[in-house]
């Protein structure tokens, strides 16, 4: 064979057998490589394309990042089905409704939405499939007021058209045990004018919604609240043990019979005081029972 290949004229026949084959080796590394090609270019396309989402859903200026797997989402509708009662195709129509509210209204806000993403839109999610008694909203502790904008929306996406009335310091800033929370990541002050502008994004019904300033437990602001019975409390005020007891006791002469009465960060070990209180007042004679839990919010109804 090394004779033969060192032969001229054998090495002039065998020329063509060589450039087929040698073709055919560079076909699949040419192929390759313009494969590799294309796959660099779209990488490169889908990072430039996670930046604008990033700027859209990441955590910059709001309480954390808006971006839900497939798995939180799955695990929520299963939570909001078994609270409410509902369908799961039911359960999932109106999480994925919160959802596109959430990202839209925070989109618009000033200021933002306390809370994960999970644990907002399980509230906004359940509450209109839990069919409210009335129409009266009662929000003890609003921030912003851009939850109480969003669940405007979503009830009257479900046929009630909300009457929403608001209690919250509104001191400039986030005040829980300990003291204000100090600067927010938004950057915003907490003042009526800004609860205002964001319950302007709930429609008529947030433009109407009235706000009393100061605290759950001051006697004239229950007395300027109390004048009515609501089908829907959320209690987001003071997280203490105590805080929430003395709000669910209040809720207790308010809620109308088959109210709903949200209690936001049940089961959050940040917030471990709203459980404790919440469980305490539970134990007790009281005209609520647990219906369940959607992410890190507990859901009662008035049964009396």
């Amino acid at each position: 064979m090394p004779s033969l290949l060192k032969n001229r004229v054998a090495r002039r026949l065998l020329r063509p057998a060589a450039n087929l084959v040698d073709r055919r080796v560079q076909r699949p590394v040419s192929s390759l490589r313009s494969e590799l090609d294309s796959v660099r270019r779209e990488v490169a396309e889908l990072r430039a394309q996670e930046h604008a989402i990033g700027l859209l859903f990441d955590h910059a200026g709001r309480s954390g990042p808006r971006l839900p797997t497939r798995e939180q989402i799955d695990r929520l509708v299963t939570e909001v089905a078994e609270v409410s009662g509902a369908e799961r195709a039911a359960a999932r129509r109106n999480v994925t409704v919160a959802f596109r509210n959430v990202i839209a209204l925070e989109a618009l806000a000033v200021g933002r939405l306390a809370g994960s993403t999970q644990n907002v839109c399980g509230k906004l999610a359940a509450v209109p499939l839990l069919a409210p008694p009335n129409a009266q909203v009662l929000e003890i502790g609003t921030l912003y007021g851009l939850f109480s904008a969003t669940l405007l929306r979503m009830l009257h996406r479900a046929g009630i058209e909300p009457e929403l009335t608001v209690v919250d310091p509104l001191v400039g800033s986030q005040l829980q045990p300990g003291g204000l929370e100090g600067l927010d990541p938004t950057g915003t002050p907490v003042r009526v004018d800004v609860v205002r502008a964001n319950l302007a994004l709930g429609g008529a019904a947030g433009e109407r919604a009235r706000i009393e300033v100061g605290f759950s437990g001051d006697p004239q602001v229950r007395a300027a609240v109390s004048d009515r019975e609501y089908g829907v409390i959320i209690i987001d005020g003071d997280h203490s043990a105590r805080g929430v007891a003395e709000d669910l006791e209040w809720a207790e002469k308010i809620a109308a019979p088959g109210a709903i009465v949200v209690l936001d960060d049940y089961g959050d070990n940040k917030w471990a005081g709203v459980q404790e209180g919440a469980d305490a007042h539970l134990a007790g004679d009281s005209r609520f029972e647990m219906l369940g839990r959607a992410a890190t919010s507990a859901f009662l109804r008035a049964v009396r």
